[in-house]
């Protein structure tokens, strides 16, 4: 049986990832792309008042996402400067 998540990126955090530089944009996509694997990697934070949204931790960028695991499914809905990543995701 294959546990593998589909990894699916909103718009807005397709643009948000567009607007960082390479090196640590590369960074991010190796951390997303390894959340397929493990949803829950060491470190990742429960994100107080929502249902099912998570957060990593990448230097000082943070990714939010979602996961659906009736449907083996990871929303990424945010990618930003911790001082801006949880505001309207």
């Amino acid at each position: 049986m294959n546990n593998r998540y589909r990894i699916v990126i909103r718009q807005s955090a397709e643009r948000d990832l567009r607007n960082l530089r390479d090196p640590i944009r590369e960074h991010i996509n190796a951390a997303i792309r390894n959340l397929a694997e493990d949803p829950f990697p060491q470190g990742v934070k429960k994100m107080h008042g929502y249902e099912d949204f998570y957060r990593i931790r990448i230097g000082r960028y943070r990714v939010v996402y979602s996961v659906n695991k009736g449907v083996l499914i990871i929303t990424v809905v945010k990618v930003g400067h911790r001082k801006d990543a949880y505001r309207r995701f």
